[in-house]
């Protein structure tokens, strides 16, 4: 059994290479991927998502606004934070984000991103469940506002990780886990792969990121949740353990992380 992490179920192509949403999770189920964390990235969003996966018992969610969905249309709109609260104090709303920073590709809404970083850190310390991070090119201050804010409180995971051992270190000693995306099955990512081996299985998650970063051999086509089994084979390569082993672990890491999922 695993699961897939971290996937955008709301934004996969349903008109040319899925059905439905049944058709996604039977493909995902074929390939043992029993449990999805569908991520919402803008509160906009949050509500047809939700529509999209309700009663689905084996999808989860999160809500909150990624670093990169900063509206030009809405300059001063930084976060509203009684709408967040709301939408994630649902039963099915089991982690905050994916919020974070990102300063490779959205370096001019710096100050935009801090302010709603710490604010949906806050959410989540209120509703006591953890953190999904995105961070680019923002390492020492991603770690300085998770410090500041307590974030160790509610822990979280570092999704689709492609930055440094030590960033990866600092991050567990606050108690986060750190996903593993396609990205790692890259022939370019040979740095990345190091820093995936050094890191303690107990630590890791898989994910798909879908529709995005298909992992190889897929490269090319829309990601989906069925791939997990493709990130996970390779983690297992990595490592010199079992796939069942990666799939035990991380599936473990995944329910001891978001408590308010259950099996």
């Amino acid at each position: 059994m695993l699961v897939d992490s971290h996937c955008h179920l709301d934004r996969l192509d349903y008109k040319k290479k899925h059905k439905d949403l049944n058709d996604v999770v039977n493909k995902a189920k074929s390939m043992g991927i029993d449990y999805l964390m569908s991520v919402c990235v803008t509160l906009d969003d949050y509500p047809t998502m939700a529509e999209l996966i309700k009663g689905h018992d084996e999808i989860f969610s999160s809500c909150g606004v990624h670093p990169l969905y900063y509206d030009e249309k809405r300059p001063d709109d930084v976060l509203d934070e009684a709408l967040l609260l709301d939408y994630a104090s649902s039963d099915k709303v089991v982690a905050i984000g994916e919020t974070g920073l990102d300063f490779f590709y959205a370096a001019e809404t710096k100050e935009w991103q801090i302010d709603c970083f710490r604010k949906q850190i806050r959410v989540a310390k209120k509703l006591n469940k953890p953190l999904i991070i995105h961070t680019r090119d923002a390492r020492q201050e991603t770690l300085d506002i998770l410090r500041e804010e307590g974030a160790e409180q509610v822990g979280g995971v570092l999704h689709c990780f492609t930055e440094s051992l030590e960033m990866a270190e600092a991050a567990m000693e606050m108690g986060f886990y750190i996903s593993v995306s396609g990205i790692v099955t890259f022939k370019n990512a040979k740095e990345l792969q190091e820093v995936i081996t050094a890191i303690p299985l107990e630590r890791l998650l898989v994910e798909t990121d879908a529709p995005y970063l298909a992992p190889v051999p897929h490269r090319g086509q829309e990601n989906e949740p069925a791939f997990t089994y493709d990130v996970a084979k390779f983690v297992a390569q990595l490592k010199g353990v079992s796939l069942e082993e990666v799939a035990q672990v991380t599936t473990k890491n995944f329910f001891d992380l978001f408590q308010f999922a259950k099996r």
